[in-house]
Order: structure tokens, then sequence, then C-alpha cells
């Protein structure tokens, strides 16, 4: 099965990638956790769930980056895609981590480290950005643009 992914908040440009993820790298602070199950939450394309298919209490929030922040397109390295097994980064797609926000703040995203995923093959790695354009965490909301 696939999920809808809107990569922008217009939903001109949507990508289909596999519901099964497998990292070929663990996501940092989930141990040794490399096979994920991607979900929408909306109808839109905008917010996911990641649910470890290793340990299944375990589940990460995610987000179509570009839909909330139009200018983001950070370039991949060659090393990034290699390790993902990829041709050229044309195809590869970007999601990023939700931190829930609360009474201790806003709905952040993690601009800096986005997961980028082969919508060929559900191969999927963490990626820590170089330089400090993109923040730890970008506030959802205010000037943000999808939903």
């Amino acid at each position: 099965m696939t999920v809808a992914v809107a990569l922008d908040a217009a939903r001109t440009d949507v990508r289909e990638l596999p519901d099964d993820l497998a990292f070929v790298d663990p996501i940092p602070g989930m141990a040794s956790l490399t096979r994920f199950r991607l979900a929408g939450i909306d109808e839109l394309g905008f917010v996911f769930t990641l649910r470890s298919e290793d340990e299944p209490g375990v589940r990460l929030f995610a987000a179509s980056p570009q839909a909330y922040f139009p200018d983001y397109a950070p370039a991949l390295s060659l090393e990034v895609r290699e390790a993902l097994g990829a041709k050229d980064d044309a195809g590869l797609t970007m999601l990023a981590i939700v931190h829930p926000g609360g009474d201790a703040g806003p709905t952040t995203v993690n601009l800096l480290a986005p997961l980028v995923i082969d919508p060929t093959t559900g191969a999927a790695l963490q990626v820590v950005l170089d330089g400090d354009e993109w923040p730890l965490r970008a506030p959802l909301g205010g000037d943000a643009h999808a939903a």
C-alpha cells in the first residue's frame, strides 16, 4: 500500500510513499528500531504517524515540511543518496519529525534533521543537515502555510 504526501500546501505536488519504511540506520534515540509503518493522519497528506513494526508501542509523528515551509529545499549529499541506494535525489521525499506542543510550548517540527525516503524502495534515513539554515524546532502555526 501507499501513503499520499503533499509536497506543497496547495496539494499541486503529491507523492506516493510506501507504507512500510526500512531505515538503513536507526533513527537517533530509537535504539535498534528500523522498521516503521507510515500512515496518514489527515486526508490532505500533511501529517503522519510512524509506528514501529519492531516495538508496536513506539510511535512518532511526522509532517510534510514543504507543506508548512514552502522554501524548505535542503540539498542532499551524495552519501545520503548512496546510503538509500538512489541514483539521484529527484524522487527522494522528506518528512520532518513533529514534537507535539502543550502547556510548555508550541508544536514544532525538526527541519534540521529530516527523514529522507526513497519512494521506490521504502528505504529511509534521518539526515542531519550541514549549516544552521534550518531550525531544530520550527514552530507550526503562525507563519506555517498548511492546514
